[in-house]
């Protein structure tokens, strides 16, 4: 197997694997809506999942340490787009999956302790808790892996739109949807900001789970377009 070949498959595999797990999430602990109940009924219910959904969850993470390699393997195909734009796509790109990595781990790492504290710990601790909860949700949850983490997944996916175009890697019409994607993706990234920071943007909020979709699909549709190529 070649880098092309290894491209195009990684392409189509990583958003295979980034939905299961996230369909599993969402049957086994009715993520993402689980937010936005109360911070008690979280834990209830983190706690009832047990060690399946403490697995589910370091898998779930590990998917954004699955984007570097293809992050890589994608800026080996655009050698005859601009260097320096090549160059920094590849380190957005990794940005992207280290900051959703590291906001996806309080799942498998912290959330645990917080919820066995918040059903065991005295009546003090048990407060704590569900302060911490809300304090780790709104800095790693939503300011690291939504905020930079959106933020960062749409600007990659922009710029390799960018490069495929300068490189002639696929058909236009798939770079430029790349672009469009990236860009509402970026969008998605300001659904806290300002003057939504306490509730969100309700319009982006719809729009997001809408723009992954897409972007999983503009994902398959790069890797069989490199590999039927």
């Amino acid at each position: 197997m070649d880098a092309r070949d290894a491209t195009g498959l990684s392409l189509i595999v990583l958003p295979i694997i980034f939905n299961v797990l996230f369909a599993l999430l969402a049957s086994r602990f009715d993520y993402p809506d689980i937010l936005r109940r109360p911070t008690d009924d979280v834990f209830a219910k983190f706690r009832d999942g047990g060690v399946p959904l403490l697995i589910l969850w370091w898998l779930f993470g590990l998917t954004a340490v699955l984007l570097i390699p293809v992050v890589v393997l994608v800026s080996t195909q655009l050698s005859e787009a601009s260097a320096s734009l090549v160059i920094t796509t590849t380190v957005v790109g990794v940005l992207a999956a280290v900051v959703q990595f590291l906001g996806l781990m309080r799942w498998p790492f912290v959330v645990p302790y917080l919820a066995r504290t918040a059903a065991t710990g005295q009546p003090d601790e048990q407060a704590a808790a569900r302060v911490m909860f809300q304090a780790l949700n709104r800095y790693l949850g939503v300011a690291i892996g939504e905020h930079l983490g959106y933020g960062f997944t749409g600007l990659w996916t922009l710029l390799v739109g960018t490069c495929a175009l300068q490189a002639d890697l696929v058909s236009p019409w798939l770079a430029i949807a790349g672009i469009v994607v990236g860009a509402v993706l970026m969008l998605c990234s300001l659904e806290f900001v300002g003057p939504a920071e306490e509730n969100g943007w309700h319009l982006v909020g719809q729009l997001t789970p809408i723009a992954y979709i897409w972007w999983s699909l503009w994902l398959v549709g790069m890797g069989l377009a490199i590999l039927l190529e």
